[in-house]
């Protein structure tokens, strides 16, 4: 097994940016979790490529007794910890990969912003 290395794009200091998006886990048969994911899941948040190694940090919340199973899809709320070209990244409609290191488990397309 080979290590993966990445970096998370952090602005210390920075508000962190809270987002509307709706998130699509992958089944299980698609390389997906095999188990569901709880309020507060902090997965790693890719905007580039998917070899790519830079990961924005964000906290994933919805009800607190719901689970989101393989295979679900459902609206989140994100909450981001501000780094270099998030903003920027962040357009009406984008979608982006959420990854468990190397691994792609969902994709998030942004929704809108909460204020």
């Amino acid at each position: 097994m080979s290590a993966f290395f990445f970096a998370d794009k952090i602005s210390p200091g920075e508000p962190s940016i809270k987002v509307r998006a709706m998130l699509s886990f992958l089944s299980m048969e698609e390389g997906g979790r095999k188990t569901g994911a709880y309020s507060g899941y902090r997965p790693n948040h890719n905007f580039g490529e998917p070899s790519g190694r830079e990961f924005y940090v964000g906290q994933i919340t919805f009800a607190p007794s719901e689970t989101i199973k393989p295979g679900e899809s459902r609206e989140v709320d994100i909450e981001f910890l501000n780094g270099p070209g998030l903003m920027e990244a962040l357009q009406s409609g984008r979608a982006w990969r959420i990854q468990e290191g190397p691994t792609l488990v969902a994709m998030a397309t942004l929704i809108d912003f909460v204020r």
